[in-house]
């Protein structure tokens, strides 16, 4: 069966993100002066062959976890893996 998985990669807290604090200074200086701090990371979407709903999140899992996320500076959040 076929599945889309989506995936959210984000740099870990404490981790200097460049483009999330230019994101939020500029953010502040059009107004929004309640932002704190801004995280810019990647959006993914897999769509894989899997047995089933569990094989195919574990499936991503292992592809984030070798290719799709430095395990060093990101952290990342597989979603439920729907029909495609």
């Amino acid at each position: 069966m076929k599945y889309r998985v989506q995936v959210e990669v984000l740099p870990r807290r404490g981790i200097l993100d460049p483009q999330g604090r230019a994101v939020a200074d500029a953010l502040r200086t059009l107004g929004f002066a309640d932002v704190e701090e801004v995280h810019l990371g990647r959006h993914l979407v897999v769509e894989l062959a899997a047995a089933s709903a569990d094989a195919a999140r574990a499936s991503v899992t292992a592809m984030c976890e070798r290719l799709l996320a430095n395990p060093v500076t990101e952290q990342f959040v597989v979603g439920a893996a729907e029909t495609a």
